[in-house]
């Protein structure tokens, strides 16, 4: 049972214990608490009883100087909650979140930005060789392109994101971390600025927005040169023994046939699990158009 059942089970009992969602996400000196009806769930708590759980949760987790919950998945053009509530703790939704030795500033209920994703970071990182040019076509405060840019030898990041919040942070987190001469932050939606600026630039294309991965594949082709490799990032159904990961390959694998380019190598590994048999999954393609 992890911290937030385990504070659940001592106030409410055994039966609330189980219908609430045992996740805690730590965001610098920031805690997320996510309600069941983020999955269509009923809650069986009140935003009273949440306040009493975050009380809890600031005397196990020393560092936590605030503590919200999230009530709305991630949505809209702008990949963020439309609804958060604070609990406990100072009401400020701005921090400073570290990972692999750089610093990003974050506002929660601005910009999204998950610690899950903290293995594909520096993962993709370690992929990109020396003298890469790199678009990244979804950046959000610059995590990815970052963390790039100070774990290997690019020579150029192409950071994209539409969302005007997103991008001011991106721009502070790239001074923040001193890396002016390798990420270059554009702002706008990601087909419009590879049309008109990054056609045929990179060596190597990032794609982490499950929600318009397959959709803008086509710009991904578009930035990529004659040969390259994209990381898909995708969200995929897998019913009871079906493979995740062939369901994302075969997805990714027909929508770049289908776009005239051909798929070199591929591989695949599961990110998370993000819903009932819903996997988030990144399948590595090597391309030629």
């Amino acid at each position: 049972m992890g911290v937030v059942r385990e504070i659940v089970r001592k106030l409410f009992g055994e039966s609330a214990a189980r219908k609430v969602w045992d996740r805690l996400e730590i965001i610098g000196d920031i805690a997320i608490l996510k309600s069941p009806r983020l999955a269509g769930m009923n809650d069986p708590l009140s935003i009273n009883d949440y306040k009493a759980v975050a009380e809890e949760i600031m005397k196990v987790h020393k560092n936590v100087r605030s503590v919200w919950l999230a009530l709305a998945p991630t949505s809209g053009n702008y990949r963020v909650r439309e609804k958060y509530v604070h609990l406990a703790g100072e009401k400020r939704s701005e921090t400073i979140y570290k990972e692999h030795g750089c610093k990003f500033k974050v506002d929660i209920t601005k910009v999204f930005l998950t610690p899950r994703l903290s293995y594909e970071h520096l993962r993709v990182a370690k992929l990109v060789k020396e003298g890469e040019e790199v678009v990244n076509m979804f950046a959000g405060v610059g995590t990815f392109s970052i963390i790039i840019a100070c774990k290997s030898n690019v020579r150029l990041v192409h950071s994209i994101d539409i969302n005007p919040y997103a991008w001011k942070l991106m721009v502070e987190n790239i001074k923040i971390n001193k890396v002016e001469d390798k990420v270059i932050p554009y702002l706008g939606d990601a087909a419009e600025v590879i049309k008109s600026k990054l056609v045929n630039v990179a060596s190597r294309v990032l794609m982490p927005l499950p929600e318009l991965a397959i959709e803008y594949l086509e710009y991904a082709l578009l930035a990529l040169r004659e040969k390259g490799f994209i990381h898909v990032y995708i969200h995929v159904k897998a019913l009871k023994g079906e493979d995740p990961l062939k369901n994302a390959i075969d997805i990714v694998e027909s929508k770049v046939k289908e776009l005239g380019a051909k798929v070199l190598t591929n591989s695949a590994r599961i990110v998370r699990l993000v819903g009932p048999r819903l996997y988030q999954v990144v399948v590595d393609i090597e391309v030629k158009k």
